[in-house]
C-alpha cells in the first residue's frame, strides 16, 4: 500500500496528452495515479493512446481490421461501440458494473486482480493485459515456494489455492492446465499463466454476469513481441473453447495508435 497521498491532478497534466480533467482521475486509486505521474508509464501510455480515440467508444470492427501480431482474421460480425473502462472505470468517473462482484467471486476478499483495460460493447466485452517494459506476471506464491498446492498440500478441513478449487475462479473452468499440482510435479502451467489465467477468469465472471460475449487481448510493443510469443502461445494452447480461442487477440501498440484520434468539440 502506498504511504503517500496521490498527486495532485495538475502534476498529471504533461503527462496526458488530453483528458486529464475528467473525473476519473477524482476516484483512481493512489498507486495508478502515482504511476500516471511517469510520461512513459504503462498507464500513462495505456491513457494517452486509447482515450483519445474512444471519445465516446471505439470501434470493434476497426480494430479487428487491424493486423495482429497473433489472431484469426476479423470477424464478419463485429460492428459494436466499444465504451472504455480505464482500471475499472469510466472516464466519467463511474465504476464498471459487476465488476466488483467478478472480483469477489473469482479472488475473493482479498483478491488482487486489476484488470488495465477493459472494453463494453452492447454484445462485446473485451479484457485487455497490456504491458510495455513490463514481462507477464507469474504466480509469487509458487516462485517463492509457497504455494499451497505444492509446498504444503491442504488436508481434508483446509483451503488450498482458490483457483483449483470449484467456483468462479476455478482455472480448469476455462484452461486446460492437466493435474492439480503436487510436490512431485514441474513447475505447473497455472504458475507460469498466472496473471493472464487470472485476468481470464474475471473476464469470464464478468461477462456472465454482463451478458456480454468475451474476448481477451494482449496488447504490447510490437518489439515486445519476440519475447511474449512463446509464453502466448503456450498460454492460448490451453484454452479449452475453441470459440473463445478466436476472441483472442495480440495487438501492438504502435498499430492501434494509427486508429483515428477524436478531435475535441
Amino acid at each position: 500500500m502506498l504511504r503517500h497521498p496521490p498527486p495532485p491532478l495538475h502534476n498529471l497534466h504533461g503527462h496526458l496528452h488530453s483528458g486529464a480533467e475528467e473525473p476519473i482521475f477524482r476516484v483512481l486509486p493512489a498507486d495508478v495515479l502515482a504511476n500516471l505521474r511517469h510520461a512513459t508509464s504503462e498507464n500513462a501510455l495505456l491513457w494517452n493512446l486509447v482515450y483519445p480515440r474512444a471519445r465516446p467508444s471505439l470501434s470493434l470492427a476497426q480494430i479487428v481490421a487491424l493486423r495482429p501480431l497473433w489472431g484469426t482474421v476479423a470477424e464478419s460480425e463485429c460492428g459494436d461501440a466499444l465504451l472504455p473502462y480505464f482500471w475499472g472505470y469510466s472516464a466519467d468517473g463511474n465504476r464498471l458494473p459487476g465488476l466488483d462482484e467478478a472480483l469477489l467471486a473469482v479472488d475473493g476478499p482479498v483478491g488482487q486482480t486489476e484488470v488495465d483495460l477493459i472494453l463494453l460493447g452492447k454484445s462485446s466485452l473485451v479484457v485487455a493485459e497490456v504491458k510495455n517494459h513490463a514481462g507477464l506476471g507469474r504466480c509469487a506464491r509458487f516462485f517463492a515456494g509457497r504455494c499451497p498446492e505444492v509446498s504444503a498440500p491442504p488436508g481434508p478441513s483446509e483451503e488450498g489455492c482458490r483457483y483449483w478449487q470449484v467456483g468462479e475462479g476455478e482455472f480448469l473452468s476455462l484452461l486446460d492446465f492437466g493435474p492439480r499440482p503436487t510436490a512431485d510435479t514441474a513447475p505447473p502451467p497455472c504458475a507460469g499463466h498466472y496473471q493472464l489465467a487470472r485476468t481470464l477468469q474475471v473476464g469470464a465472471a464478468l461477462a456472465r454476469f454482463l451478458q456480454r460475449e468475451l474476448h481477451l487481448w494482449l496488447i504490447i510493443p510490437h518489439a515486445r513481441w519476440r519475447e511474449h510469443e512463446l509464453a502466448w502461445l503456450d498460454f492460448v494452447g490451453h484454452i479449452r473453447s475453441a470459440d473463445l480461442w478466436r476472441r483472442m487477440r495480440v495487438l501492438a501498440w504502435e498499430d492501434l495508435a494509427k486508429l483515428p484520434r477524436v478531435q475535441p468539440g
